[in-house]
């Protein structure tokens, strides 16, 4: 006798959006900026190490500047939610029949009945643990943050700041010759994009192959707009 399938579903989501979310912003400047600026470099100097050197030079720069940017916006996110919290801690013990109501009109538009309503407006109030825990989340739509989201992101952002600027850098590292170095850097840091256009878009459910044509092609008209606007002025 044949055994009755397994037909339990199993949902898989995704849950680091917040580590991705870091990976992306500091990867897609750190690729783009720096390969803009060798490109541009390279359309008005002859030799290298001029482009080594301000190419590090934007690294350093650019990587801290964006992992401040990640530090304040993380820090900001949590001092939101901190005077949300702390407001909603004085209202239900000031306005205990007003935040009911909030919290009745939350229900009402889930769709909710009114016999169904008034128990469990009881019984969400009767913990108030549980009632602020309600309002934060569904009345205004806000999670509390992890806790060492800030220091956290700034890391993130910085680092992949970094990774991704060293690539269309390297081969000006290497290779002597500026067209030659310019040629490398291109192919290399356009299938850079493409690649990590192509990895972005599976994690953040976007069309994989959309989001990396969509990347290579910002990265790519960054690049060519700085090189052409350094040769014409030079």
């Amino acid at each position: 006798m044949n055994q009755p399938k397994n037909n339990k579903h199993i949902e898989k989501h995704f849950t680091a959006t917040d580590l991705i979310r870091d990976i992306v912003i500091g990867m897609s400047d750190g690729l783009t900026v720096p390969f803009a600026l060798a490109a541009g470099l390279s359309g008005s100097v002859t030799g290298t190490n001029i482009v080594v050197i301000a190419g590090l030079a934007e690294i350093a720069a650019g990587s801290i500047a964006m992992g401040l940017g990640g530090y304040l916006a993380a820090r900001t996110e949590q001092e939101h939610y901190e005077n949300e919290l702390a407001r909603e801690r004085r209202e239900i013990i000031e306005l205990p029949e007003y935040e009911k109501e909030e919290v009745a009109d939350v229900l009402r538009e889930w769709g909710l009945q009114e016999d169904i309503i008034e128990p469990a407006v009881k019984q969400i109030s009767s913990d108030p643990n549980r009632w602020i825990s309600f309002m934060m989340k569904h009345e205004l739509g806000l999670e509390e943050p992890e806790p060492k989201r800030a220091r956290n992101s700034s890391i993130t952002i910085g680092l992949s700041y970094i990774v991704g600027g060293f690539i269309p850098l390297f081969p000006y590292m290497i290779i002597h010759r500026d067209v030659s170095a310019l040629l490398v850097s291109v192919a290399a840091t356009l299938t850079a994009l493409f690649v990590f256009g192509y990895v972005k878009g599976k994690f953040t459910g976007s069309k994989p192959l959309k989001s990396a044509v969509q990347t290579t092609l910002v990265g790519g008209m960054a690049a060519a707009t700085a090189f052409t606007v350094a040769k014409i002025i030079s």
